[in-house]
């Protein structure tokens, strides 16, 4: 009779470290963030919150007319977001994408000017920090810290990337939310597969569009 092995991943401590990378233009992305915002509010930890770019991924790529304009307003936002983090850190940015996201993509707004400025008002960050959807400056911190997800996953991958205890993937992908205890029991199974070094890879067709509110 075997014994049973003792170092199996467990669930039942909180992970030392969790983190997220985001394209800010992302709906699938968007509820990617908020059941990960969820879940650590009901198991007491921070997220660092990154900014990756899709329109990076994309360079050189025959993009559809549809989504230049997408990509062109999540440039400039991407600008926003990586002056609020050089500034004050993972969490305003995390703040700042959360007002974003509110107004983008649940009020279905779009990452305009108007939006940039009311949402860092709203993350209780300096006015100002809005200015920085002009200044190119930035580009090279966003391609920075895009390349670091990529790095981190090992391959070139969409938006978004999470990492748990230091091993990253894409997704999870879901729509609705999960929220609750399915959402729990979705980042435990995703810390799970984080601990087995074996793991690399799964996917399923997706079950609808993205479900907004």
């Amino acid at each position: 009779m075997s014994t049973p092995s003792t170092d199996a991943p467990t669930t039942t401590d909180g992970p030392e470290r969790v983190e997220m990378w985001f394209d800010p233009s992302c709906p699938w992305t968007w509820l990617t963030s908020r059941w990960l915002v969820d879940v650590a509010e009901a198991r007491g930890f921070d997220v660092g919150w990154h900014v990756m770019s899709l329109g990076i991924l994309n360079e050189g790529q025959d993009v559809p007319e549809q989504y230049r304009e997408a990509m062109g307003q999540a440039g400039r936002a991407l600008r926003v977001l990586a002056a609020a983090g050089r500034r004050e850190g993972a969490g305003a940015v995390g703040r700042l994408y959360t007002e974003l996201g509110t107004r983008a993509h649940d009020g279905g707004r779009g990452l305009t000017t108007d939006v940039l400025t009311e949402s860092v008002a709203a993350a209780g960050l300096d006015v100002g920090l809005a200015d920085a959807q002009d200044d190119e400056s930035l580009d090279a911190a966003v391609r920075e810290s895009h390349q670091a997800g990529q790095d981190a996953v090992g391959d070139s991958v969409g938006s978004p990337v999470v990492s748990v205890d230091g091993r990253a993937f894409f997704g999870p992908v879901m729509t609705p939310v999960a929220r609750g205890q399915e959402g729990l029991d979705l980042f435990d199974g995703l810390r799970l597969l984080a601990g087995t070094s074996a793991f690399s890879e799964l996917k399923r067709a997706r079950n609808g569009p993205p479900s907004l509110t």
